[in-house]
Parts: structure tokens; sequence; C-alpha cells
């Protein structure tokens, strides 16, 4: 993972990035984070979830909203530009209005983040505290490594102490009623 810092960073500045290649960019507090692309690990946890979403979502007919799987731009802020690329990203009905043609601009209903070895410090210290900053309501931690979630659901402002589950439980969420995931399915490979 590589740094530059620079309080200047504006979302046309990221639109001028080069496309493609092996690195995926986000701007948090003025710094430009650029990752290399995860691993297969990491790619097979997130298309597990977000197949896991989407099948319930099409089941619901898509009444409840929409599941997103990186890359998506999501944009909390312009000025300064506060600029991410979740792995995965639900948008509630209610919400639907953040969702433009070229990206999601607003506070989506829940955000997971499969952590990877380039990613966990951002996942979990920089990412954690511009989500709840934001007023993001829900927020995963998924761990392939130890086979676990962390669930991190907002109160009076802050995210309260994670609800920890692991490969033998089963993931819900109060934006998605009725979804149950058995995290064996998340972590199978």
């Amino acid at each position: 993972m590589t740094t530059i810092k620079s309080q200047e960073w504006t979302y046309q500045d990221y639109l001028a990035l080069p496309e493609g290649g092996p690195l995926r960019y986000e701007v948090i507090d003025g710094e430009l984070y650029m990752t290399p692309s995860p691993n297969t690990r990491h790619q097979r946890t997130v298309g597990n979830l977000y197949l896991a979403i989407g099948h319930f979502l099409v089941a619901h007919r898509h009444r409840l909203g929409e599941v997103f799987i990186s890359p998506i731009d999501v944009i909390f802020s312009r000025i300064p530009l506060q600029y991410v690329e979740p792995d995965l990203v639900f948008i509630s009905k209610a919400h639907s209005a953040i969702v433009t043609e070229q990206n999601i601009q607003g506070v989506p209903d829940l955000i997971a983040e499969v952590l990877s070895p380039g990613t966990e410090r951002r996942d979990r210290r920089e990412k954690y505290s511009l989500y709840e900053r934001f007023g993001v309501p829900e927020y995963w931690i998924v761990d392939p490594e130890s086979e676990s979630v962390q669930v991190f659901r907002l109160a009076d402002g802050r995210y309260s102490a994670p609800m920890e589950l692991h490969r033998k439980d089963v993931l819900e969420s109060p934006h998605l009623p009725g979804l149950s995931i058995p995290l064996s399915d998340v972590f199978s490979s």
C-alpha cells in the first residue's frame, strides 16, 4: 500500500488517475491510498457475500434496495474529498437517491470490508473512523483468515462494541430483514 498526502485532492483529480492496472485508489482525510488488487481468497469471500445478499434481494424483487460490489465509488464529501471503494455496499430503497449513474454520493446503509494484508490497518482504523463520522449505520469487517465477522452498529453517533461472529454463526442485519447468511457459506472455498 502506498499513501500520498495532499489536502487538495478533488474528485476530478481522482478521475484523472490512470485507469485499470493493478492499483485501487481511495482518498481519506486528504490522503491518497493506492492498494494492489486483492488476492483470490479475498475475492472469493467478497463474491460469496455479494451472491448471498444479491439472491436474497432478487427473491424479494429488490423491494429492499440494491447491493454493489467493488469497484464502486462511494463519495462521502467532495470538499475535502472523502472517497472510498468498499468491497460491498448496500443501499436501501429509502436511500436510493444517493445512487447516481456514475457513483454513490452519500451514506450507504451498510458497508462491508473484507480484510487483506494490504488493507487491514486502513479498514480497521481510517475507514472505521470515516464510516462512523459520516454515520454509516452498519459496518462489517470480514476476516477470511480467522473466518470471522465483526458487526459494528451505530448508536448515538458512535459504533458500539462489535458483535463477533465466527464460521459456525449466521450473519443477519436489521437493514435486510429476513436475511440469514451462514458464515460457513461465506468462508467456503
